[in-house]
């Protein structure tokens, strides 16, 4: 049986399709849905209209390469926004596909079981609007924690302003509280994947080179001093830079190391399995 899973996150759209036990590919779309949010606590209309264009063309590309069931869910962006509801009902309208609005911890939950496939250990994910940790021990999830903030929202709130940055994320990731220590931490989601891009110049961009990549919490913290102080231009000159994140990433890759920072880890390994592969796991029946 062929599925398709549809990822409507604060940044971007993302599509994955999976057959045979297997992922046949993923793609992404960026919209920038949550942009502006922190400001007016809405969803503009233009990234509403943006947004759910791309979800429509990616549940059409699933009906035309066969997925016998396309399912989509929603994150940060649609869950705190005024009117995500409204986005909600006009995509449903559009394409006939119901949007699950998940919760920060159920996000948590689906981001481990993509990325270990019911193994114990820990996840980060740094996304657009919040920012998740999760651990699990035994068997069991013993901490799932969510902070809203993320590279879009940090943008939004601070710019490019370092001391700005810095006291933002102190302030919402204080949220983690005591996280239980792992043995071994995996970081999932753009602001990783992107890091890994550059700290191994890999472009055009490869999944398989990026999945396993380990990153220690200097190089971390050293590629988000180098972004943060670097023109635009700059960054966009950088081998293995995604234009697409070159103005959030700065600041997103700050966050991920403050999440290490709270998680105890002096490493990550960056995975190329996430929250849609979670997703397919937890409301498709698919085996990992």
């Amino acid at each position: 049986m062929k599925y398709a899973v549809i990822d409507i996150g604060s940044n971007s759209v993302r599509l994955l399709l999976w057959a045979d036990g297997r992922s046949i590919y993923k793609k992404i779309e960026t919209t920038r849905l949550g942009g502006g949010l922190s400001q007016t606590g809405r969803l503009s209309e233009a990234a509403i209209r943006r947004t759910a264009d791309a979800v429509a063309a990616f549940a059409r590309e699933a009906a035309r390469e066969g997925a016998e069931k396309t399912a989509a869910f929603a994150t940060a962006a649609v869950r705190s926004a005024e009117n995500g509801r409204d986005f909600v009902r006009l995509v449903r309208a559009e394409c006939g596909v119901d949007v699950d609005v998940i919760s920060g911890e159920r996000e948590a939950a689906l981001g481990l079981a993509g990325a270990l496939g019911g193994r114990d250990g820990g996840i980060v994910d740094v996304g657009g609007a919040s920012t998740e940790i999760t651990v699990a021990a035994g068997g069991k999830i013993v901490c799932a924690v969510s902070a809203d903030i993320g590279a879009v929202r940090l943008k939004d709130l601070c710019g490019e302003d370092r001391a700005a940055l810095a006291r933002v994320i102190a302030e919402k990731t204080a949220a983690f509280g005591r996280v239980p220590p792992t043995a071994e931490l995996y970081a999932i989601g753009g602001t990783a994947t992107s890091l890994a891009a550059l700290e191994k110049e890999v472009e055009p961009y490869d999944p398989a080179q990026i999945d396993g990549t380990v990153l220690p919490a200097e190089c971390v913290q050293a590629w988000a001093d180098k972004l943060l102080s670097l023109s635009q231009e700059e960054r966009l000159r950088l081998r293995g830079m995604d234009p697409r994140r070159a103005d959030i990433l700065g600041g997103g890759v700050l966050l991920l190391r403050a999440a290490m920072a709270a998680a105890g880890a002096e490493k990550i390994v960056v995975s190329e399995r996430d929250n849609m592969e979670g997703y397919l796991y937890a409301v498709c029946g698919v085996k990992p």
